[in-house]
């Protein structure tokens, strides 16, 4: 079993270069099944959801290369038309295959997705804009099978979300005619999405405003291509160099995408310095509390961002409340910090966190991958060692922490431990 083992109780200082986005690349991967040529995409994190949506790709037909950070996919071939349900098990995006599956073969069958188990995540809005496309989906039995020409169309979303937002672009893309999306979602990885698909053809406008406007059913080439840099990871090192104390520097990072977790930072004591590819933060010897830390979709404070500020204010002076209103089941992370002697109440979506004088090492686990981050930031910021498992979580989203951290100076390792049957 892989651990991460951390030293805590020690200033940061170093600087690293952030990884591609996970919230990016995935439906990027995607996209590439409407391509009839090859695809090179640069900056691809190595994570186990890159690895997972690769195989999907194979399976669909497509020839997939890997060297280094940059993936090649050709999609000439015929595609089946299906997705296996121990791949569509492996995570929650997977579902993003079924836009692009459906406007380039005219069919898709699909399961259900797996994922993180951040409470109830219905896909009820993807297959809602989908049959506003023309496409016919019927339930049966845990399966998806979905077929129909489809045709451009207003798809009118009752909440921004992400994915959803990128089913439709996908689909509609494919699509005879023109399509409005209203009430997109606006996150910087849609604006990510959409230059992709500009560079391969593709006639999309709008995205990164709530109106996004299609106009498909144009042939897609292939196309080079490098993915934005990933900002809850930028937000994880911040956070880590607010937690421990000392200088980190942030480096390929557009700071306009964290302007809202740079503030909270800043107002907890820390100066922060944006440039144009890079954030600097310097903390303080002890932060304090902020005023309340509100969830929304983009431009709002992000819910992925939520657990690593978290654990960086658990030692600050005063009490910060953090309501939750993205995940029913976002607190996960709270009895693991418990353990290592953060003073933390949930009640519903509402989190309080009184700050505490001293963190303490301590044997915890990751349920998710966004809350295994927020335990490793804690660990630095505790005295003595913290041994972090249910690793498998965060590699789905960090392609090298324990590397990352180092550069900014923690004592941290990944080792393997002999996990005792009896």
């Amino acid at each position: 079993m892989s651990v991460f083992k951390i030293q805590g109780g020690q200033s940061l200082s170093g600087s690293v270069q952030v990884q591609g986005a996970k919230n990016s690349v995935l439906p990027i991967l995607a996209a590439t099944v409407l391509s009839t040529g090859v695809c090179v995409l640069h900056n691809c994190p190595r994570l186990t959801d890159v690895d997972h949506t690769l195989e999907i790709l194979w399976h669909l037909g497509c020839k997939v290369k890997r060297e280094g950070n940059t993936v090649t996919v050709d999609a000439a071939a015929p595609l089946n038309w299906d997705v296996p349900d121990p791949l569509m098990r492996e995570m929650r995006s997977s579902v993003v295959f079924l836009g692009p599956i459906l406007g380039r073969m005219g069919r898709a069958e699909l399961s259900y997705p797996g994922g993180c188990e951040l409470g109830p995540r219905p896909i009820d809005l993807h297959l809602s804009a989908l049959r506003s496309l023309g496409a016919k989906i019927e339930e049966r039995s845990g399966r998806l099978l979905c077929e129909g020409k489809l045709a451009g169309g207003d798809i009118t979303l009752s909440l921004p979300s992400v994915g959803a937002t990128e089913n439709a672009m996908l689909a509609a893309v494919a699509a005879q005619g023109v399509t409005t999306i209203t009430n997109a979602a606006r996150e910087p990885e849609i604006v990510d999405l959409q230059n992709f698909l500009l560079t391969l053809g593709a006639d999309v406008r709008g995205a990164g405003s709530s109106v996004i406007v299609i106009r498909g059913g144009k042939a897609l080439h292939g196309g080079e291509y490098t993915l934005m840099a990933d900002r809850i990871v930028a937000a994880t090192y911040l956070s880590a160099v607010a937690a421990a104390g000392g200088e980190g520097q942030v480096t390929g990072i557009d700071w306009q995408h964290l302007s809202t977790v740079t503030a909270v930072l800043a107002e907890a004591g820390c100066r922060v310095e944006s440039g144009e590819r890079a954030i600097t933060i310097s903390a303080p010897a002890h932060l304090r509390a902020v005023r309340p830390i509100r969830t929304a979709p983009y431009p709002g404070f992000p819910t992925d961002a939520q657990a690593v500020v978290m654990a960086a204010l658990c030692k600050a002076e005063g009490a910060t409340v953090f309501a939750e209103n993205i995940f029913d089941s976002r607190y996960r992370h709270v009895d693991e910090l418990a353990r290592m002697g953060a003073d933390i109440r949930v009640e519903g979506k509402v989190a309080v966190v009184y700050g505490v004088d001293r963190l303490f090492g301590a044997r915890v686990r990751a349920t998710d991958l966004r809350g295994g981050a927020a335990l490793a930031v804690a660990g630095l910021a505790a005295e003595g060692e913290t041994v972090l498992s249910g690793l498998e979580h965060v590699f789905r989203g960090y392609s090298d922490l324990s590397g990352d951290l180092r550069a900014l100076g923690a004592k941290i390792e990944q080792t393997e431990e002999i996990v005792n049957e009896s």
